[in-house]
Protein backbone atom coordinates (compact mmCIF):
# COMPACT_ATOMS: atom_id res chain seq x y z
CA UNK A 1 0.00 0.00 0.00
CA UNK A 2 1.15 3.22 -0.67
CA UNK A 3 0.71 6.95 0.86
CA UNK A 4 -2.40 7.72 -1.77
CA UNK A 5 -4.26 4.36 -1.64
CA UNK A 6 -3.74 5.16 2.06
CA UNK A 7 -4.96 8.68 2.16
CA UNK A 8 -7.56 7.32 0.31
CA UNK A 9 -8.90 4.58 2.16
CA UNK A 10 -8.61 6.28 5.43
CA UNK A 11 -10.57 9.29 4.09
CA UNK A 12 -13.82 6.59 2.62
CA UNK A 13 -14.49 6.07 6.50
CA UNK A 14 -17.77 7.60 7.08
CA UNK A 15 -17.37 11.35 8.41
CA UNK A 16 -14.03 11.23 7.98
CA UNK A 17 -11.71 14.32 8.06
CA UNK A 18 -8.32 15.10 6.93
CA UNK A 19 -6.53 18.00 9.11
CA UNK A 20 -2.84 19.10 9.22
CA UNK A 21 -2.64 19.96 13.02
CA UNK A 22 1.17 19.23 12.87
CA UNK A 23 2.37 21.03 9.89
CA UNK A 24 1.88 20.54 6.11
CA UNK A 25 4.10 16.86 6.51
CA UNK A 26 1.58 14.69 8.77
CA UNK A 27 -1.82 14.39 8.12
CA UNK A 28 -4.04 13.54 10.96
CA UNK A 29 -7.62 11.74 10.17
CA UNK A 30 -10.28 12.35 12.52
CA UNK A 31 -13.63 11.37 13.37
CA UNK A 32 -16.22 13.88 15.43
CA UNK A 33 -13.02 15.58 16.07
CA UNK A 34 -11.21 12.52 17.59
CA UNK A 35 -7.75 11.22 16.07
CA UNK A 36 -7.90 7.78 14.50
CA UNK A 37 -4.56 7.81 11.95
CA UNK A 38 -2.34 9.83 11.02
CA UNK A 39 -0.51 9.66 7.29
CA UNK A 40 3.03 10.66 6.32
CA UNK A 41 6.10 10.06 4.20
CA UNK A 42 9.74 10.16 5.09
CA UNK A 43 12.62 9.68 2.79
CA UNK A 44 10.16 7.86 0.32
CA UNK A 45 8.48 5.56 2.59
CA UNK A 46 4.88 6.53 4.09
CA UNK A 47 3.53 5.84 7.58
CA UNK A 48 0.97 5.29 9.62
CA UNK A 49 -0.27 6.00 13.11
CA UNK A 50 -3.56 3.71 13.89
CA UNK A 51 -4.82 2.98 17.50
CA UNK A 52 -5.02 -0.56 18.43
CA UNK A 53 -6.15 -2.66 21.22
CA UNK A 54 -3.00 -3.19 23.49
CA UNK A 55 -2.74 -6.90 23.46
CA UNK A 56 -3.55 -6.80 19.78
CA UNK A 57 -0.59 -3.97 19.29
CA UNK A 58 1.85 -6.05 20.79
CA UNK A 59 1.05 -9.24 18.60
CA UNK A 60 1.34 -6.86 15.36
CA UNK A 61 4.23 -5.98 16.66
CA UNK A 62 5.63 -9.60 17.05
CA UNK A 63 4.02 -10.95 14.10
CA UNK A 64 5.27 -8.05 11.05
CA UNK A 65 8.50 -6.38 10.93
CA UNK A 66 7.21 -3.49 9.29
CA UNK A 67 4.42 -2.54 12.63
CA UNK A 68 6.69 -0.61 14.89
CA UNK A 69 5.50 0.89 18.31
CA UNK A 70 3.32 4.23 18.03
CA UNK A 71 5.91 7.18 16.93
CA UNK A 72 5.35 10.25 18.72
CA UNK A 73 2.46 8.07 20.83
CA UNK A 74 0.95 6.49 23.25
CA UNK A 75 3.03 3.16 22.45
CA UNK A 76 0.04 1.04 24.57
CA UNK A 77 -2.19 2.06 22.20
CA UNK A 78 -0.55 3.34 18.95
CA UNK A 79 1.05 1.32 16.37
CA UNK A 80 3.18 2.78 12.88
CA UNK A 81 2.94 1.00 10.28
CA UNK A 82 5.38 1.28 7.60
CA UNK A 83 4.00 1.12 3.87
CA UNK A 84 6.93 -0.38 2.96
CA UNK A 85 5.24 -4.01 1.63
CA UNK A 86 5.90 -5.32 4.81
CA UNK A 87 2.58 -5.67 6.08
CA UNK A 88 -0.40 -6.76 3.69
CA UNK A 89 -2.80 -4.49 1.96
CA UNK A 90 -6.11 -6.28 3.40
CA UNK A 91 -4.15 -6.15 7.13
CA UNK A 92 -3.54 -3.03 7.40
CA UNK A 93 -7.16 -2.10 5.82
CA UNK A 94 -7.73 -4.18 8.83
CA UNK A 95 -6.05 -1.97 10.92
CA UNK A 96 -7.45 1.41 9.84
CA UNK A 97 -10.86 0.17 10.39
CA UNK A 98 -10.43 -1.33 13.72
CA UNK A 99 -8.40 2.04 14.60
CA UNK A 100 -11.80 3.86 13.23
CA UNK A 101 -14.08 2.02 15.58
CA UNK A 102 -12.21 2.05 18.69
CA UNK A 103 -12.20 5.43 18.67
CA UNK A 104 -16.03 5.57 17.14
CA UNK A 105 -16.62 3.92 20.56
CA UNK A 106 -15.22 6.29 22.62
CA UNK A 107 -16.97 8.64 21.35
CA UNK A 108 -19.74 10.62 23.42
CA UNK A 109 -22.96 8.37 23.13
CA UNK A 110 -25.02 11.32 21.30
CA UNK A 111 -22.33 11.39 18.63
CA UNK A 112 -21.76 7.89 18.51
CA UNK A 113 -25.59 6.89 18.22
CA UNK A 114 -25.77 9.67 15.71
CA UNK A 115 -23.19 7.58 13.16
CA UNK A 116 -24.99 4.59 14.06
CA UNK A 117 -28.16 5.81 12.44
CA UNK A 118 -26.65 7.76 9.59
CA UNK A 119 -24.69 4.43 8.71
CA UNK A 120 -24.68 0.47 8.82
CA UNK A 121 -22.84 -0.82 11.91
CA UNK A 122 -21.07 -3.01 8.62
CA UNK A 123 -19.84 0.83 7.57
CA UNK A 124 -18.66 1.93 10.67
CA UNK A 125 -17.67 -1.28 12.73
CA UNK A 126 -16.16 -3.33 9.26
Amino acid sequence: MDYATARHYLLDRPEAEEVFPFGPDVAVFKIKGKMFATLAQDAGIARTNLKCDPDEAQALRDIFSGVLPGYHMNKKHWNTVLLDGSVPDHEIERMVDRSYGLVVKGLKKVERDALELAYSAEEIYR
